[in-house]
């Protein structure tokens, strides 16, 4: 009688072994699981739908007298700022539920499943690009309500929309690997909120950088948020783009460069 020995985890390595457009359908399945998500549990879009009204009104009727003089000569500052901070704020949440679905078992039922193990992943990163552009949408469409009107067209303000959401897509990468390593979605978004506030608040996004401390406005103009808001606003406000525009898509793909190959071998590890 003839016997075969099959060697512990062969099974899993056949299981896995995936071509790169399966890859990709498995991954579309996932980033339609989260949209189903969102549709069962709308809750989890207040972020990105409450937020993005009530900064604009807080922030605009708050300093938009002390700063540009008016609510109106305000709103072409203000709502690229609110737009940038709100859509990058959002990104915090990629990280924080895959560590939530990691936490309920969800990636371990995944593992048992004939899927490319990168396709949970990858979908809930594909996923969370419709919540930034829900809070993309809404506040220029607040904006609007308000009187904003920008000077660079719809062209622009379409570029300028692609721009910050392609911006947080890769941030979010950061986020995804803070939810992978981290212990609790508690702390992921601890973390998080430690790294992005300072970085938003100490921007051009809200205030003009001449009304800082001089101390200050070094780490301001350098900051990688100042220079998005910044290229939101010319692409906006006057239909241009400038240096503040490479910059911005440059640290984009260099973090994606540095965060995706990290992020994916931790993921890997842990699944």
């Amino acid at each position: 009688m003839n016997t075969t020995t099959i060697k512990p985890g062969a099974g899993r390595k056949l299981k896995n072994h995936t071509s790169f457009g399966q890859s990709v359908r498995h991954s579309l399945t996932m980033a339609y699981r989260g949209l189903l998500k969102l549709r069962r549990t709308p809750e989890q879009l207040f972020d990105v739908t409450l937020q993005p009204i009530i900064f604009t009104l807080m922030f605009t009727y708050i300093f938009g007298g002390a700063i540009s003089g008016d609510v109106q000569s305000y709103l072409p500052v203000i709502i690229p700022g609110i737009l940038v901070q709100t859509v990058i704020t959002t990104s915090i949440v990629t990280g924080v539920q895959l560590r939530e679905d990691m936490d309920k078992g969800v990636f371990d039922r995944f593992k048992s499943l004939p899927i490319a193990r990168i396709a949970p992943l990858a979908g809930a990163l594909l996923a969370d690009t419709i919540r930034y552009t829900i809070a993309t949408v809404l506040t220029f469409g607040m904006g609007y309500i308000m009187g904003y009107r920008p000077d660079g067209g719809f062209g622009y303000v379409a570029i300028a929309a692609l721009l910050v959401i392609f911006c947080s897509w890769a941030i979010s990468w950061i986020f995804a690997f803070f939810g992978v390593i981290a212990r609790t979605a508690s702390s992921v978004q601890g973390i998080s909120m430690l790294v992005l506030f300072p970085l938003t608040f100490l921007s051009n996004a809200f205030v003009p950088v001449e009304t800082m401390p001089k101390w200050l406005q070094w780490f301001v103009n350098i900051n990688p948020i100042s220079h998005l808001v910044t290229a939101v606003r010319d692409l906006t406000n006057a239909g241009t783009a400038g240096s503040d525009l490479v910059i911005a898509l440059i640290g984009a793909i260099v973090i994606v460069a540095v965060f995706a190959p990290l992020t994916v071998r931790a993921y890997m590890r842990r699944t």
